[in-house]
């Protein structure tokens, strides 16, 4: 049954009911009791129904409110079969702040029509697509009236191109690759447009077995380390790492471009010494026993960004209302993986060979925090991996720093204009509000990498500032 006639408080014919969350049942415990039995998904789908940010919360205020007004059901259906339901609508919104809700409700509820629903969205298989990925089992795409496809990708560079191509109509991006893309860096430019930060922290320096005696990155001289792409926080933050411990980044080491299902196998070949790269291989070298956690990325900074969700400024502008649906249905995937009791339950999710093709307890360990290091410890980290969306402007100025720096761009770079050209941090606070999630302020708040407090104010400063650079 539909929230909003469980809850309707203005029928004079049926008992105003005030149960669990889905209306079933007596009590939230029968509910749990119910949803500990079912299917992964199934119950995941559940939550996420019993938490829709639309219709059954405006509704479920409204019921209770009005639940208030009359804690008798006899005397509220004896008032509504005497005045008729308009009139009490009115009498009681009158005293009772329910018409801004209906108003909000109605507004969310009515999106404009999709300019168009059969949809192709590329992604690599990582942990960092968690939310785009499990909104396609869990029906959030559907919900918003969207046939979506999501479609396994080879690499970066096959994604770039079909974004290029107009192949894919919104994908898995590096959260820098938008930046580059839009530059025509690295490619021929073509705007495109970071609508939501898809993961924050979730990646981590792993080395091979051999290495356990050389922890200081200072020995590091020579080391072969593989990144996903050139236009990455991997390769950013790769650089950034050994820079501080004094070695070029070009000279010193040698940074090799490796798919990332390709660089686990590269470690056991001996091919590599080490990567930085995204879960789950970095666990799955653990599981494998080839090698071992160095560090957590969240470990140079805290909540850093990694991967993204967009499409091209183009496409916004053919189809605003699919783009917008696109927005709900991804944002809402987010806010239901940022839970960490929903971690498990995900992690069975996106196991399966259509998504990431991993085994459970290797997804488990990076999604719940709980994990070996391949060092003979086991850490509990809660926020090894978070799924936070806000694409602050700041996240893009500083990555467009480290492009200057080494060498990606040339010449003077308007850091704050393509910030907020690229990175739509308007647009995904409108969307969260209207989702009734939480928005923060702001729009470049500073962020601490490796001790040192990034201004992006002072953001040509900071680029000239390394006394390791290429610019």
């Amino acid at each position: 049954m539909p929230a909003d006639r469980h809850f309707d408080p203005y029928d004079a014919d049926r008992p105003l009911l005030m149960r669990c969350s889905c209306g079933r049942h007596a009590s939230a415990a029968e509910h749990d009791a119910e949803l500990s039995a079912q299917g992964a998904a199934a119950e995941l789908r559940r939550r996420s129904e019993s938490a829709e940010f639309e219709a059954y919360s405006n509704a479920f205020v409204e019921a209770t409110l009005v639940k208030a007004l009359f804690p008798q059901d006899a005397l509220r259906r004896r008032f509504l079969r005497a005045v008729g339901r308009g009139t009490a609508m009115a009498a009681i919104g009158s005293v009772l702040p329910v018409a801004p809700l209906q108003a909000l409700a109605q507004e969310a509820g009515k999106p404009g029509t999709l300019e168009k629903k059969e949809l192709k969205i590329g992604f690599i298989p990582i942990t960092c697509a968690t939310p785009l990925i499990m909104a396609h089992p869990l029906g959030f795409y559907s919900k918003q009236g969207l046939d979506v496809e999501v479609v396994k990708t080879a690499g970066w560079a096959l994604i770039r191109d079909k974004m290029i191509n107009r192949e894919y109509d919104a994908t898995h991006f590096l959260s820098p690759m938008p930046l580059a893309i839009t530059l025509g860096a690295g490619s021929n430019p073509q705007p495109m447009r970071v609508a939501t930060i898809q993961n924050t922290n979730g990646q981590a320096i792993t080395l091979a077995l051999k290495h356990k005696d050389k922890r200081d990155p200072r020995q590091w001289k020579g080391f072969r380390f593989a990144v996903p792409f050139e236009y990455s926080m991997h390769n950013f933050l790769l650089r950034y790492y050994v820079a501080e411990a004094g070695l070029d980044p070009d000279r010193d080491i040698q940074i090799r471009v490796v798919p990332p299902p390709e660089m686990v196998a590269n470690l056991r070949a001996g091919n590599i010494d080490g990567y930085l790269g995204p879960d789950p291989f970095n666990q799955r070298a653990v599981f494998e026993e080839v090698g071992f956690l160095h560090l957590l990325t969240k470990e140079l900074w805290e909540g850093h960004p990694c991967c993204a969700f967009g499409t091209s400024a183009e496409f916004i502008r053919a189809h605003p209302n699919t783009f917008a649906a696109l927005y709900r249905a991804v944002l809402t995937a987010a806010a239901m993986a940022r839970e960490p009791k929903n971690r498990e339950l995900i992690a069975k999710v996106v196991a399966p060979q259509a998504y990431l093709n991993q085994p459970e307890t290797v997804l488990s360990q990076v999604l719940t925090g709980r994990f070996a290091d391949g060092l003979g410890n086991v850490r509990t980290v809660p926020d090894r991996a978070d799924f936070n969306p806000i694409p602050w402007q700041s996240m893009a100025v500083w990555m467009l720093t480290q492009m200057k720096r080494w060498g990606y761009v040339k010449g003077d770079v308007n850091y704050r204009q393509i910030a907020e050209q690229v990175f739509l941090l308007t647009d995904a606070k409108k969307h969260m509000k209207a989702l009734d999630m939480k928005v923060p302020d702001g729009a470049y708040p500073k962020f601490t990498i490796m001790g040192k407090v990034f201004d992006p104010e002072k953001a040509e400063a900071y680029a000239s500032s390394f006394a390791i650079r290429r610019a």
